[in-house]
């Protein structure tokens, strides 16, 4: 493992070169895959590392590594991109006075190429690039099979995923697709989850009594996360082709918000609830996703409809109110609803 290489003053290790290159000014705050903040950031590389003094830039190739705070970027090649650190003085063009990187530097932007990946104790991320913009606090990760995996979630997408740890936030753009610890699945062009700290104001209830619950670990590396630093999924919007699966329906809009805390989804523009060959329409619905229960919900001046099959209209859909147990209609091959009629 080589860990620093430049022209004229090798020997010097690249966990000290970053070290003091890469302190940001803010005290560190544990947060999930976040290295735009907090101390030292440490690099290694099997390749060798080089700085190149004109462009401001430090290139560490071959397994490159990067570490800070709990967090771990790994990649073929990392970039580090510097600048003199505000107030203190910056380093001569021609190098003199034995400037370095730590000449009052501090890294702006950091970017890593090829099979990445970036693990915390509880989580893992992976693509083809990632940066990290420092000044911006968000993380960008682009190519092919995207993924974010977290003990209670999936997160996948097409085009890019980006992570704001200051918003806790992560927005996934192209046939983004989110699945639940339980298997439920959201799908959209564009999907916002929203998380909080485990033990935050507003978590899930502790669950009932029972078996030894086990410590949240790392998807990948199996390791048990340090107390205090997880985070767990509290809300998704979903934007522009929206589809929600649960084990019976399939239900599909324009637009709609999932809640982790309840449970409940709301879909609303061109809503249509499926199951089997039966299919309502309306406006808006609302869906239990631990239940499976979907409800289409009248809207003044909206028309709700329905196409129910024979022979599985009797349990796919039934009008809200009426058990499988009573007597029903005969229904036809187009039925409609109108008013305050909530089909389910």
């Amino acid at each position: 493992m080589t860990f620093f290489r430049w022209g004229r003053q090798g020997g010097l290790p690249a966990v000290a070169l970053l070290a003091a290159l890469a302190v940001a000014p803010q005290a560190a705050r544990a947060q999930q895959l976040d290295l735009t903040q907090g101390g030292p950031v440490e690099v290694t590389a099997s390749d060798g590392i080089e700085w190149r003094q004109q462009e401001q830039v430090v290139i560490a190739r071959g397994s490159a590594r990067a570490v800070r705070g709990g967090v771990t970027l790994t990649a073929d090649r990392l970039i580090a991109r510097y600048r003199p650190r505000a107030g203190a003085p910056a380093a001569s063009a021609n190098g003199s006075q034995g400037d370095t990187p730590m000449s009052g530097g501090e890294i702006w932007r950091l970017e890593a190429e090829g099979n990445v990946r970036i693990d915390s104790a509880t989580d893992h991320a992976e693509g083809d690039r990632a940066v990290y913009d420092m000044d911006q606090a968000v993380m960008v990760l682009t190519g092919r099979a995207l993924k974010l995996t977290t003990p209670q979630n999936v997160l996948t997408s097409r085009d890019s995923m980006e992570y704001w740890p200051g918003k806790r936030m992560a927005v996934a753009r192209g046939a983004a697709v989110v699945v639940t610890a339980d298997q439920r699945r959201i799908a959209a062009d564009t999907l916002v989850g929203y998380f909080r700290d485990q033990g935050a104001a507003g978590a899930s209830p502790a669950p009932a009594p029972g078996p030894a619950a086990q410590p949240a670990r790392n998807p990948v590396t199996g390791q048990p996360a340090t107390p205090g630093q997880g985070s767990q999924l509290d809300r998704v919007e979903a934007f522009g082709n929206v589809e929600i699966r649960t084990t019976g329906e399939v239900v599909r809009g324009d637009r709609g918000v999932y809640s982790e805390t309840t449970g409940m989804s709301r879909l609303l523009g061109g809503v249509r609830i499926t199951r089997g060959d039966n299919q309502l329409n309306g406006q808006e619905a609302i869906v239990n996703m631990r239940s499976g229960v979907a409800r289409l919900v009248s809207t003044p001046g909206q028309r709700v409809q329905g196409l129910i099959i024979p022979q599985q209209g009797q349990q796919a859909l039934q009008p809200q109110g009426q058990s499988q147990g009573q007597p029903q209609a005969q229904p036809n091959q187009q039925q409609q609803n109108q008013g305050g009629a909530r089909p389910r």
